[in-house]
């Protein structure tokens, strides 16, 4: 029996109400809806990197030291799905080739990016 069993992730945002419904609409992930429009969402398969920090970390709310992170969606074909997210009129940015994965941006109502990416490297969740 595992330690833990999940993880939740906390993603800053300026604009929430739109960010959930991308999530819900757009992505079509799974969630609850624990009340007053807060929705918690089932996240696909998820795997972790540590790598070194630069410069420092904010604290949280609950005083402790914010880890940075960066947030990418993993998929099987990187154009196919470009053009699946065009046809909902999702921008992406463009195209960078890296050793590690075929990498884009996703621009979110809230006026943020997460990354998208179709990795070149086994990876822990099977794929």
């Amino acid at each position: 029996m595992a330690l833990v069993n999940g993880i939740h992730l906390l993603i800053y945002t300026s604009n929430p109400e739109a960010d959930r419904a991308f999530f819900r609409d757009i992505l079509g992930f799974q969630y609850v809806d624990v009340g007053h429009g807060w929705l918690i969402f089932g996240l696909p398969p998820a795997e972790a990197a540590f790598h070194p920090a630069e410069g420092g970390a904010d604290q949280t709310p609950s005083g402790h030291r914010r880890l940075g992170s960066d947030v990418y969606l993993m998929c099987d074909d990187l154009k196919l799905t470009m053009e699946s997210l065009k046809g909902k009129k999702v921008k992406c940015g463009s195209v960078k080739e890296e050793r590690w994965g075929s990498l884009t941006t996703i621009s979110l109502p809230g006026g943020g990016k997460i990354g998208l990416y179709q990795p070149k490297h086994p990876t822990a969740i099977g794929g």
